[in-house]
């Protein structure tokens, strides 16, 4: 199943994205059920949130993935959906 996880970051925090990135990023390696991800951009290039693709068995196991994720623990996020996605194109 896939899961798009779409977060929002709290204003002003990019101190807190910046600090937990390398967890974050070995957190993805770690794990073998990202698809897809890159950071969300605002107009002027910084980064405002993520778009991550999972690739799991249910919702429950994106959930898991999500509240697990260091960018989540480390009170990144203001806002995080996760919407079962279909792949069209690509």
């Amino acid at each position: 199943m896939l899961i798009a996880l779409i977060a929002r970051d709290k204003p002003d925090h990019l101190q807190t994205r910046m600090d937990n990135r390398a967890a974050h990023l070995a957190y993805i390696d770690s794990t073998g059920c990202v698809a897809q991800a890159g950071p969300l951009l605002d107009q002027d290039g910084g980064m405002v949130g993520s778009l991550i693709i999972l690739d799991v068995e249910d919702m429950a196991a994106g959930q898991a993935w999500a509240d697990n994720d260091p960018y989540a623990k480390a009170g990144l996020f203001e806002a995080v959906e996760l919407i079962t996605w279909k792949k069209v194109v690509g």
